[in-house]
């Protein structure tokens, strides 16, 4: 399937079922709980949050949290760009699990570290926002 096609099709079940798989899936319910137990004004991070729309819930993908719970920034900085892109949420989640051929066929999730966030940022500008035009 070519990445335009992918991005206009409904995401696959097994999709999710990878992200729970491999990062977690939790309700944004929980989310919430976890980050009003780790800080006193948990609302600007909450803000920030991926949310993939499965069904009736809605859930916050784990690839976009640090070991300490708090938001990985580089994955904030590309999710900031895609809404500004207006690429829908569960489209970017899609985009973040999925090879990306201007990152070599690496998955987007594989390089979330400070060092490849202009590559991940030419990226997303260069693959999603094209599909999803």
């Amino acid at each position: 399937m070519m990445p335009a096609e992918l991005y206009r099709s409904p995401i696959p079940q097994q999709l999710w079922d990878a992200v729970r798989d491999e990062f977690g899936l939790p309700a944004v319910g929980q989310v919430r709980e976890r980050l009003g137990a780790a800080s006193p004004n948990p609302e600007p991070a909450f803000r920030q949050l991926v949310r993939v729309f499965i069904d009736e819930g809605t859930f916050c993908p784990g690839f976009q949290f640090q070991p300490d719970l708090s938001l990985n920034p580089v994955v904030v900085r590309l999710f900031r760009r895609a809404i500004e892109l207006r690429i829908p949420h569960n489209y970017f989640a899609l985009w973040m699990m999925t090879s990306c051929p201007a990152l070599g066929g690496a998955r987007p999730v594989d390089r979330r570290e400070e060092k490849h966030g202009p590559t991940l940022l030419a990226a997303l500008e260069s693959t999603l926002a094209r599909a999803v035009a």
